[in-house]
C-alpha cells in the first residue's frame, strides 16, 4: 500500500525486447539533514505480469574508446530522454517492462549494454574509458542535451559516478536496488556482512529475485534467466569509476535523487536504503513490496509508477 530523436547513425530498426556500525552510520545520515520522503508501494496483491509488446526502437552501435562499441536501442521522438543503466546480471535487454511504458508516456527511452554485455564490444581494456565516460560518449553520440538517468543494481554506481562529474547534464537520477558503490569502510563492513560466504555460490535467481516472485511467476523467472544467460560476453572486463564514491562525495550532489528497493532485496534492504538517503541533499526513498533486487522486473507496474511520477516532478520545463 502506498503511504505517503536520435542523431547517431542507425544500424537497424526493430522491437527491443554490526549494531554499532549501524548506529554510527544512521547518526551520520541523520546529521546530514537531507530532505527526503519515504513510501512503500505495491498496492493490491502481487500478480504475474506478462512481457508487453515493445515500442518501435532504433538500434545503434556507439563507438567508444579503445575499439569498443555499445549496443543501444532508442525509441526516439521529441520527449525528454530517459537513459536506463542495466544491472550486472543483465544488459540492454533488461527493460522490456519499461521501454513501451516510457514511450507511451511521451519519453524518449534509451537503453544500452555496457562493455562486455549483450550486443556490445568490450575493446581494449588498456585503452578503455570509465563506464561513466562511455555513458557521456553515448549521450553525445545520440545528441542528448539534458536527460533523466536511471541505474539498477550495478548500474547504480555508474549512474552516481556520472552524476558526480556531470550533474549539470541530468534532470533527475533514480537508483534502484543498488549498493551504490560507496567505499566508506563502515558501510562496506555493513553491506558485505549482509551477504556472507557462500552467498556468491548460490544461483543468480536466488540472490537477485525475491521469493514471492520466484514462487509465483516461473515464466517470468525463465525470461529473466534467459536475459542473464546472454548478458556477459567473452571479452568482458571490469571498468573503473572516474570518482571514488563516498558519503562525502554524494553529499555534494544537488540534483533530485530517487532511491528504490524491494522489501526482499538481499543487497539493499529498506534500512540500508534509508541510510543512503541520509547522505543525500534531495532524496526520496521507496520500498516496493514483494520484490527482491530487481523490482523493475518483479513488480514493473509499481516501479514504473514511481519512475514516471519522479520524471514528471522533475521535468525540464519546470526548471
Amino acid at each position: 500500500m502506498e503511504k505517503n530523436s536520435g542523431n547517431g547513425p542507425s544500424v537497424s530498426r526493430r522491437s527491443v525486447v554490526g549494531s554499532a556500525v549501524v548506529a554510527a552510520l544512521a547518526t551520520a545520515g541523520a546529521a546530514a539533514g537531507t530532505a527526503r520522503a519515504a513510501s512503500r508501494t505495491g498496492a493490491g496483491p502481487w500478480e504475474p505480469v506478462p512481457l508487453p509488446a515493445q515500442a518501435p526502437a532504433t538500434e545503434h552501435q556507439v563507438p567508444v574508446a579503445g575499439g569498443g562499441s555499445l549496443w543501444c536501442w532508442d525509441t526516439g521522438g521529441r520527449g525528454e530522454p530517459v537513459v536506463l543503466l542495466h544491472p550486472g546480471s543483465g544488459s540492454g535487454e533488461s527493460w522490456p517492462y519499461q521501454q513501451p511504458v516510457l514511450a507511451a508516456a511521451g519519453y524518449r527511452a534509451i537503453g544500452y549494454s555496457r562493455r562486455g554485455a549483450h550486443g556490445s564490444v568490450a575493446g581494449s581494456k588498456a585503452e578503455a574509458d570509465t563506464a561513466s565516460g562511455d555513458l557521456d560518449t553515448l549521450a553525445d553520440h545520440l545528441g542528448l542535451d539534458r536527460f533523466h538517468l536511471s541505474g539498477s543494481a550495478a548500474g547504480g554506481p555508474v549512474a552516481l559516478d556520472y552524476a558526480l562529474g556531470h550533474q549539470d547534464r541530468l534532470l533527475s537520477l533514480t537508483v534502484s536496488g543498488s549498493v551504490m558503490g560507496v567505499r566508506d569502510a563502515a558501510y562496506l563492513e555493513l553491506s558485505e556482512g549482509l551477504r556472507p560466504e557462500p552467498f556468491e555460490e548460490l544461483s543468480v535467481d536466488f540472490r537477485e529475485l525475491g521469493p514471492s516472485y520466484r514462487a509465483g511467476d516461473p515464466d517470468g523467472v525463465a525470461a529473466w534467466l534467459a536475459v542473464n544467460a546472454r548478458a556477459r560476453t567473452a571479452d568482458a572486463f571490469a571498468q573503473s569509476l572516474a570518482h571514488e564514491i563516498t558519503w562525502d562525495a554524494l553529499a555534494t550532489l544537488t540534483l533530485p535523487v530517487q532511491l528504490v528497493t524491494g522489501d526482499a532485496d538481499l543487497y539493499t534492504p529498506p534500512s540500508v536504503l534509508r541510510l543512503a538517503a541520509g547522505h543525500l541533499r534531495d532524496a526520496r526513498t521507496h520500498v516496493v513490496d514483494e520484490a527482491g533486487h530487481n523490482p523493475h522486473w518483479e513488480r514493473p507496474a509499481a516501479w514504473n509508477r514511481l519512475l514516471l511520477s519522479f520524471l514528471r516532478r522533475h521535468a525540464a520545463r519546470r526548471r
